[in-house]
């Protein structure tokens, strides 16, 4: 198999070992900022065009402060990722709230902050205005059921849990419509990491199409439409990045065909990326521990699933580099292993790679977003740092890992101890 070529040089990463104990998940921050630039330039043409991060792919606020320097809004569905965007600066409607399955203390904070609140079912319209009131401004998310196809990841639309139906989106319309609410948005997410740009344009189809209907049928006018995210990234070798122009000029000619045609007044395009635009550029960085060959040779690392479990979750595939050894031969058969006390804690199963021994440095790819974030502490695992290379060179630490104590924190050895 080639290799995957890494954005952080080899000297880089060496001088990141040494400064840092392994494992932890190391980001790019030029690499970020400009591929943040490029999708802002991208959709230039339509003047509200808004990226609003989604802040669960890699909620540390550095992260999260830097694109919102870039422009960025974020995209929030707990209350904590509304705290952390609004104390890095993220105010207002600046902040999209999507969640699902909302107590009402988070549709209170969401009102609070003056967010973008984008509900989830028909029901939550009046449990809002109950526990919360209602804003200014609403948004819908619509499920398409099977009129639109999911992935592995995300499933299919019919069944997952997430959006209203068609027939319930009117009715929804209509209902805010009748308790005074002037302004609207309209919001899916069907799909996770798709690399075909057609998906994307057939979403833009089927979302333009409903605000003319919806526009025509209950007599309101759309403020923006939020596509959703979902733009994959090519976490294999050979596989090609999705193009952001391309996204661009297949999404403005549908609204060109669509929203413009028909005489809708300008609709702002929004989008809530958050894997196309953080995973590519961050890493998880660890040491061999151990090399097992029993029934099969096992490669133990010094990093576990609690740090990254895409692979035991998905099956997801990440690219391993093993630093110093990129242009050896990949001739031995491995299964890249953690040291949790489950069989699925594998970054890789039969894996050809150089030989390894005790020692090497490995960095797994992509793991910038949904890598640190997905962390756990089952086996009281400890979650890792988080270093940030900064344009100049430096290294910077922007989150430390986990310690004993903070494992402990929340529980009491003198309670424990005192039952009888």
């Amino acid at each position: 198999m080639s290799e995957k070529k890494l954005t952080i040089a080899e000297d880089v990463i060496r001088r990141s070992v040494e400064q840092f104990p392994t494992p932890f998940h190391l980001y790019d921050e030029k690499a970020i900022r400009d591929n943040a630039r490029e999708l802002i330039k991208a959709f230039s043409w339509n003047k509200g065009f808004k990226e609003y991060f989604a802040v669960k792919a890699t909620p540390n606020p550095v992260i999260v402060k830097m694109l919102k320097d870039e422009g960025f809004g974020a995209d929030c569905s707990s209350l904590p990722e509304m705290v952390l965007a609004n104390r890095v600066g993220i105010k207002g409607e600046d902040i999209m709230f999507t969640s699902n399955d909302t107590p009402a203390e988070e549709f209170k904070k969401a009102r609070e902050l003056g967010a973008i609140i984008n509900l989830d079912d028909i029901k939550h319209f009046d449990y809002l205005a109950k526990h919360a009131g209602l804003p200014d401004l609403i948004c819908f998310r619509y499920n398409p059921g099977p009129l639109k196809e999911g992935n592995v990841i995300i499933g299919h639309p019919e069944e997952a849990k997430y959006g209203l139906t068609y027939d319930q989106l009117f009715e929804a319309y209509r209902m805010a419509k009748a308790s005074g609410i002037k302004r609207f948005g309209l919001h899916t997410m069907v799909a996770s990491n798709e690399l075909n740009p057609s998906y994307f344009f057939e979403t833009a189809e089927l979302l333009f199409d409903l605000v003319i209907k919806i526009w025509k049928e209950v007599g309101i006018t759309f403020e923006f439409v939020n596509l959703g995210g979902g733009i994959g990234i090519p976490y294999r070798p050979g596989e090609a990045p999705l193009s952001w122009k391309v996204l661009s000029v297949g999404i403005q000619e549908k609204y060109e065909q669509i929203i413009k045609a028909n005489g809708h007044p300008d609709l702002k395009i929004f989008l809530e990326s958050g894997r196309a635009i953080t995973g590519p550029y961050g890493y998880l960085v660890a040491r061999v521990l151990h090399i097992k060959d029993t029934y099969k040779k096992y490669a133990g690392l010094d990093a576990s699933m609690h740090n990254l479990m895409r692979p035991a979750m998905y099956g997801a595939y990440h690219h391993i580099t093993v630093i110093g050894k990129q242009h050896l031969p990949h001739n031995v058969m491995y299964d890249v292993t953690g040291s949790l006390c489950e069989n699925n804690d594998k970054f890789a199963i039969d894996r050809l790679l150089p030989e390894l021994e005790p020692g090497d440095i490995v960095v797994i790819h992509d793991t910038g977003a949904h890598g640190h974030a997905m962390g756990f502490n089952y086996n009281a695992k400890l979650r890792s740092a988080e270093i940030l290379l900064r344009p100049d060179g430096s290294l910077v630490q922007i989150r430390r890992a986990e310690t004993i104590d903070d494992y402990f924190a929340t529980v009491s050895f003198e309670q424990a101890n005192s039952f009888q």
